[in-house]
């Protein structure tokens, strides 16, 4: 019954086409100028550009003594994982909680904290106000090592699978089985009883 009610919810969902920003790095081409950490730390002090602090910066160099290589990592999109942690912070609308669970599945996140509160941090692509055509450690890099990528990609809209199965067990857990399954079916009339009315 379960897939069932998943597959309803789903067949409902529209596709819809998102933007993706990412910064693609070139390690070979870094020189460990670290202009892009100077910049993006003054684009995110407050008021701007009034303080150079690495610790605001969304991006960091790291040096590989072993490869002779500069590796500049930053801070982007947080890859889920399976939380059950008290501390959650909300960024962008999405809650983080502070785990060993989101260490793990994300690395980076361990790197990147505001020095004031110890909130996570994230690349925002400096879409802050005034917002940039392209990210600022892009345009600062010297070298061509940061590369600006922007790409559509179909998803469906707004529920991930996990998030309806969880969300049915909860019903089901509170309400029963029977009930969750007649409501399910009087939504589901109901619109199509408001389709055929189009």
């Amino acid at each position: 019954m379960l897939k069932t009610l998943r597959r309803e919810v789903f067949s409902k969902m529209a596709k819809i086409k998102k933007k993706i920003k990412t910064i693609k790095i070139d390690e070979s081409k870094c020189n460990g100028c670290r202009a892009c950490e100077m910049i993006c730390s003054a684009f995110h002090s407050t008021p701007k550009y009034s303080t150079i602090n690495p610790e605001r910066s969304r991006i960091r160099m790291y040096r590989d003594v072993r490869n002779d290589l500069y590796l500049p990592v930053y801070a982007g999109e947080y890859t889920a994982a399976e939380c059950m942690g008290r501390d959650v912070y909300v960024i962008d609308g999405r809650e983080y909680e502070e785990c060993a669970f989101c260490r793990a599945a994300c690395p980076s996140r361990d790197i990147f904290h505001e020095p004031d509160s110890g909130l996570p941090l994230k690349c925002d692509m400096c879409e802050d106000d005034p917002p940039q055509e392209v990210p600022l450690c892009v345009k600062w890099c010297l070298n061509d090592a940061l590369i600006y990528e922007e790409r559509e990609e179909e998803v469906e809209e707004g529920i991930e699978m996990e998030d309806v199965e969880t969300g049915l067990l909860a019903m089901v857990d509170k309400y029963g089985l029977q009930k969750v399954l007649d409501t399910a079916a009087r939504v589901a009339k109901k619109g199509e009883s408001v389709e055929s009315k189009k």
